[in-house]
């Protein structure tokens, strides 16, 4: 029986961001995954063919809307959608063969099948049993599923089947205003969808802060795209080629029958542990489904771990990968921890939405005492002559210490300014301390500033 310092189960951005980091602090390592390419569901039918069509459409959309704003004139544009799943396939190839090549060059040993956990940190893969002085668990996550509505992966579909619609769809039902309904609603939208979100909460994204929410709403509705809030799907059926809905209020208890070409499920994800052994080897799950494990990231077998998508928490590749780097740190002796209030949140549809810390929701709540500091990209000079005014950025600081407890951002490259605050964050910095940063002009990050001025002294410059 082989004998490894590490056994990884996952090969996504937790699982291989593990190995690697173990290998390269002298380990030796083996990974598995039931797939052939490295990357998990994010580089092979997640994030990244999300984020590839995403902006493919976007620049159709910008083309065919945008583009004469700024003296620029062509005839109608097209797009021939078998090309923009070509170039969304040839991403994903070559970010799954630069994983591949990574576990090559630091000597990681690539087991390709369904693990198995037994007693005695054993691993069983293809009938062959590997054994591992530390094993982490990275096996991630699946779409979870309603009992009264059936996936097929062609009417009705989950996020791996919206990936792969062969033509666009007329009328298009999405179930869930989650990142992954809006991120995918907006890509078949722009590409000529009548697009339904249907949510059952009472606003779009309830983990976001509401009144970015609020916004982030209107700005979606002006774009074009359909809303059912407060309102669940209780059946779903297809009849002569199309989805039949009934969906029910939750305010009035009215049903309403809504027919569409296609419909996606999207209504989060569940931990993927089904197949794990977990039981035979005496791991203990929550009621919930996720592995439960202590601030070390210990599962209740010594030398077993788990990270990402199985234990409880966002379910955000980066925050899985922050995880393997810490596990590894712990299991070589060093100090590791993760500051989950530094953990930043993407939307990434147009615009962005992206967020660290605290929401106003949190704050009030607990009762925290803060200075808020809002400030709207319609003053920032860098929008007006980009002609993308839409969004703000807002800054909870608290009330005394005047430290940074929480950043919202609607608009325009949001998913890399909110790095910003998220070094903020870990380093404790207050909002005095961004307040007095000198940022470059004219960009959009100088609304960063403005925000943290507001936040800390109650007035800024340009506002």
């Amino acid at each position: 029986m082989e004998t490894f310092d590490l056994i990884v189960i996952g090969g996504g951005p937790g699982g291989y961001v593990s190995a690697i980091a173990a290998a390269q602090s002298g380990l030796k390592v083996a990974c598995i995954d039931k797939r052939k390419n490295l990357g998990g569901t994010c580089l092979n039918i997640g994030c990244i063919p999300s984020k590839r069509l995403l902006y493919s459409s976007e620049l159709y959309e910008n083309v065919k809307d945008e583009i004469h704003h700024h003296g620029i004139e062509v005839n109608v544009p097209n797009f021939n959608l078998s090309k923009m799943m070509e170039g969304k396939e040839e991403a994903v190839k070559k970010l799954t063969n630069g994983v591949q090549f990574l576990f090559k060059k630091n000597k990681i040993h690539h087991i390709v099948g369904l693990a198995s956990l037994e007693k005695e940190k054993i691993v069983k893969v293809n009938e062959i049993k590997y054994q591992a002085n530390n094993i982490i668990i990275a096996s991630g996550s699946y779409p979870s599923t309603l009992k009264n509505i059936k996936i097929d992966e062609g009417k009705i579909v989950s996020s791996t089947g919206a990936l792969n619609f062969e033509k666009v769809p007329k009328k298009l039902a999405v179930i869930g205003a989650g990142y992954i309904g809006l991120e995918l609603g907006s890509v078949w939208r722009r590409l000529g969808s009548e697009v339904t979100v249907i949510e059952y909460a009472e606003t779009i994204v309830p983990s976001m802060d509401l009144d970015i929410a609020n916004a982030f709403h209107n700005e979606l509705k002006k774009q074009g795209m359909n809303f059912v809030l407060s309102s669940e799907v209780t059946k779903a059926e297809i009849k002569r080629d199309k989805v039949h809905l009934q969906v029910k209020s939750i305010k009035d208890k009215k049903n309403n029958d809504l027919i569409f070409d296609n419909a996606l499920l999207a209504v989060g994800r569940m931990p993927k542990t089904e197949g794990l052994g977990l039981e035979k080897a005496g791991i203990k799950t929550t009621d919930k489904g996720h592995v439960e494990v202590n601030h070390l990231y210990q599962t209740s077998i010594d030398g077993i771990y788990a990270i990402g998508d199985v234990i409880e928490g966002p379910m955000l590749a980066h925050k899985a990968s922050m995880e393997g780097q810490v596990v590894v740190d712990i299991i070589t002796g060093k100090n590791g921890q993760v500051n989950y209030d530094a953990i930043p949140s993407v939307v990434y549809t147009n615009p962005e939405v992206a967020w660290v810390g605290k929401t106003q929701q949190d704050l009030d709540k607990y009762k925290v005492n803060y200075n808020v500091g809002k400030f709207q990209f319609s003053s920032n000079s860098r929008s007006k002559v980009s002609g993308n005014t839409t969004g703000m950025i807002k800054v909870y600081s608290h009330s005394k210490s005047d430290k940074i407890l929480g950043a919202h951002i609607l608009g325009n490259h949001a998913g890399e300014m909110i790095g910003e605050f998220v070094v903020a964050i870990e380093m404790g910095a207050t909002a005095e301390d961004i307040a007095l940063i000198c940022h470059a002009h004219p960009t959009l990050s100088e609304s960063i500033k403005e925000a943290a001025s507001l936040a800390s002294y109650g007035h800024t410059i340009h506002s």
